[in-house]
């Protein structure tokens, strides 16, 4: 998996660490999924005013949220036909390029305080939740909020992010 990592905060430094463990999650998530194929992720990370203007933008939502999703696939990914994924496979590459991920790390800092863990369990936890999204999966109805909240705990625990760490 490539993750084109973008940084549009401010005096914000690179943590390797976090990068890695969001990695390691995103991988887990495909993994679980049965996606085998080589795959590329943008990941930007925002201030919340950014991320605020972004979902007014898209969502007609105007609030800072955590994390947001721009799958390029419509649908879930594992079943997609292969004419659906042409336009999203890079020619040169063969790598299915699944679309790009908004996070802001300041409110993710908030809501590990808010829950009680780690500011690492909660970045893990949006890195699987975007990652589903990205791949097909939602939570509009309670069905698809159970599948897609089991979806996260599995990768998360098999990445060892417990609601302790």
């Amino acid at each position: 998996m490539l993750i084109e990592w973008m940084e549009e905060r401010e005096d914000a430094e690179e943590d390797a660490e976090t990068r890695a463990l969001m990695q390691r999650v995103m991988e887990q998530v495909l993994l679980d999924d049965g996606i085998e194929m080589e795959t590329v992720v943008g990941v930007t990370f925002v201030d919340p005013d950014r991320i605020r203007e972004i979902n007014q933008a898209f969502r007609r939502v105007d609030s800072a949220t955590d994390v947001l999703s721009f799958p390029m696939i419509e649908g879930m990914l594992s079943h997609a036909t292969p004419s659906a994924l042409m336009g999203c496979v890079d020619p040169e590459t063969g790598a299915l390029e699944l679309g790009d991920l908004v996070i802001c790390p300041l409110r993710a800092q908030e809501q590990a305080q808010e829950y009680g863990h780690s500011v690492r369990r909660e970045m893990g936890y949006l890195s699987a939740h975007g990652m589903l999204h990205l791949l097909g999966y939602d939570h509009e109805t309670e069905e698809e909020r159970a599948e897609m909240r089991r979806r996260e705990e599995d990768a998360l625990k098999k990445c060892r992010l417990t609601r302790e760490d």
